[in-house]
């Protein structure tokens, strides 16, 4: 009877794992990382490949590419109540962002490609203010204010 208890046991303690691991997987993989909330003009998101239309409202995730066109811009607000803010003819890719709403741990890596992106922070830089970076063809940013902008040009 001990034997077939334990058996159960692990048997149970497996499946949890199993269950808690793999819930983890996609949540690292596409992992939100905002929302688009102010949008004027032609803007796309670039997704796994895809192109699609940005609106306001459009969810965004880790990995994912924001393009902007002349006379164009967007406002993205993260889950760590960061705000973005990208101008027209700009390129930016939120390139790596985790964030923990209890302890306000986590990272953000915002990659600026081209044209200009300004920035307030939210909670991560608040907490971990080495955690939040700005990375651009030339140099790489660390957040240390709560508000900065930054322009990369061709």
């Amino acid at each position: 009877m001990m034997k077939r208890m334990l058996t159960g046991d692990l048997v149970t303690w497996v499946t949890c794992a199993a269950f808690f691991l793999l819930s983890a997987v996609p949540a690292m993989a596409g992992a939100e990382a905002g929302q688009i909330k102010v949008l004027n003009g032609s803007v796309v998101l670039e997704r796994d490949g895809k192109t699609l239309p940005a609106t306001i409202g459009t969810r965004v995730m880790q990995a994912d590419t924001l393009k902007t066109g002349a006379g164009s811009s967007v406002g993205v607000t993260l889950l760590d109540n960061t705000l973005l803010s990208a101008g027209p003819d700009s390129v930016l890719v939120i390139e790596r962002f985790s964030f923990n709403s209890t302890t306000h741990q986590g990272h953000l890596d915002a990659g600026l490609k081209r044209g200009t992106l300004s920035m307030v922070s939210g909670k991560l830089a608040k907490q971990s203010p080495d955690a939040v970076r700005v990375i651009t063809p030339t140099t790489v940013l660390g957040a240390r204010g709560t508000e900065f902008h930054v322009q990369v040009t061709d």
